[in-house]
């Protein structure tokens, strides 16, 4: 269940986890999925006989794939009241240090780095790490998302 917080209550969460997200499994078949929506085939994500003689051992996820589980992570970790809804503005400092192998599970540790207050909208930017259960002591991913703008009710976006 997701940790809520009220949109004019966020600046008093600024430093602190807002939580973790369960865990997810990534198995050969989303990874499959992936390929064939994103055209990256690569054996290494496909192939799991050719892969499991490559440098994992394994097929391993896009990290990409990683990075674009983390919208839907995110809503399992916490919401927002008093906001009109989200808008995924982005990552910065992504990286991938751990591979994440098929059939792994994965999971979401969320810390709020900063409220931004901005006209008609309050942008949250927070650290993701992604662990691996079980696998790695390195994250599979780590990035900075100055990404959820909540836009409270009341308010329109600001016009650019």
């Amino acid at each position: 269940m997701p940790t809520t917080f009220a949109v004019d209550d966020l600046d008093h969460a600024v430093g602190s986890p807002l939580g973790v997200s369960p865990w997810r499994t990534v198995d050969q078949e989303r990874i499959a999925r992936f390929a064939l929506a994103t055209d990256d085939d690569q054996w290494i994500h496909t192939d799991p006989v050719r892969a499991a003689q490559g440098p994992f051992g394994s097929a391993v996820a896009h990290g990409l794939l990683t990075l674009s589980l983390l919208p839907a992570m995110a809503a399992e970790v916490y919401t927002v009241t008093g906001a009109a809804g989200r808008v995924n503005y982005g990552y910065e400092r992504v990286r991938f240090p751990a591979p994440v192998r098929a059939g792994s599970r994965v999971r979401d540790r969320i810390v709020l780095d900063a409220v931004d207050h901005l006209p008609g909208a309050v942008r949250l930017r927070a650290t993701h790490t992604v662990e691996i259960d079980g696998g790695s002591a390195r994250p599979a991913s780590r990035s900075r998302s100055p990404s959820s703008s909540s836009m409270p009710h009341e308010r329109q976006p600001a016009r650019r």
